[in-house]
């Protein structure tokens, strides 16, 4: 993977400067192929200044542990006393992916969102803002607001969550499962038994994860 960091700089006063990292397949030619986007959302322990923190885990860690994704992957840093689920940072991360896509030709439908934590928080709260921006989503220990959340009952969603978890509840995933269940089919449950708040180890090891994203960006 070809990894470079950059600076979003915000378009508003609304918005904030965030910087990332951008990770491209070896053989992107976006003239010859389109590509799919994800951006991925670290945890609250990995905010601050230093990109190489975003390595920690997740996508960024595998890649930087020398696999490599089908896919054009953004990672961007929460600044130390930001969260991503703040209107400021769902705004601002919104306009990243689109300034990206536009970059790169990604097309609308190819377009996924997972994050862990403060990141699966903030991967729900962009998708209940702005519902159609992601084709399929994977939130790892998040939470939603459930007042707004039949906004996403069209959306593919693939929830994780240990049922230890003594930081980020599991009830979280499980109230996001019930409401949308009985409208949205896609909507999918893996609750890990006797895992805590790392949760996300197991998922982002797991192929059938990156394959059930990229099935819905074609």
């Amino acid at each position: 993977m070809i990894e470079s960091h950059h600076t979003y700089k915000a378009g508003s006063k609304e918005q904030k400067d965030l910087d990332y990292i951008l990770f491209l397949p070896d053989d992107i030619d976006i003239k010859k192929k389109d590509y799919p986007l994800v951006l991925f959302l670290h945890g609250a322990g990995e905010r601050g200044s230093d990109l190489e923190l975003v390595k920690f885990h997740g996508i960024p860690k595998l890649i930087s542990e020398g696999k490599t994704f089908p896919f054009i992957t953004i990672a961007p840093q929460c600044p130390k006393e930001g969260y991503w689920d703040r209107p400021e940072y769902v705004s601002s991360l919104i306009s990243l992916v689109k300034h990206v896509m536009g970059k790169y030709n990604v097309r609308s439908n190819q377009v996924c969102g997972t994050g862990l934590s403060m990141g699966g928080l903030g991967t729900l709260a962009i998708s209940i803002e702005e519902p159609d921006l992601f084709s399929a989503i994977v939130p790892v220990c998040g939470g939603a607001d459930l007042e707004k959340i039949d906004r996403l009952e069209r959306l593919p969603i693939w929830l994780f969550h240990g049922d230890k978890d003594e930081v980020i509840p599991v009830e979280n995933s499980i109230s996001i499962y019930e409401a949308l269940e009985p409208k949205n089919k896609r909507v999918l449950l893996t609750i890990y038994e006797g895992v805590g708040h790392d949760s996300w180890t197991e998922t982002y090891e797991n192929q059938d994860v990156y394959e059930w994203l990229i099935k819905y960006t074609y």
